[in-house]
């Protein structure tokens, strides 16, 4: 059931604000024509209750930047 997978997926990302945004954004992103759209959402939790969806956000290197640009 979906519920299972959002309760999996929210033990990476606590707050369910950004569990929504984050999941809206990968759900585009991941989408393949001639496919239904909750195939790709419960695709996109599955994959965020096997790993961290934002460990990869964080070594970007516009967000390092920033972080740069605030502690100088």
């Amino acid at each position: 059931m979906r519920s299972e997978l959002v309760f999996g997926a929210t033990r990476h990302l606590c707050n369910r604000y950004l569990l929504v945004r984050v999941a809206a954004q990968a759900i585009r992103k991941f989408h393949r024509p001639n496919t239904r759209i909750a195939d790709t959402t419960n695709e996109v939790l599955e994959r965020f209750g096997r790993a961290n969806p934002l460990a990869m956000r964080v070594n970007h290197p516009r967000v390092l930047g920033s972080r740069m640009r605030r502690a100088a």
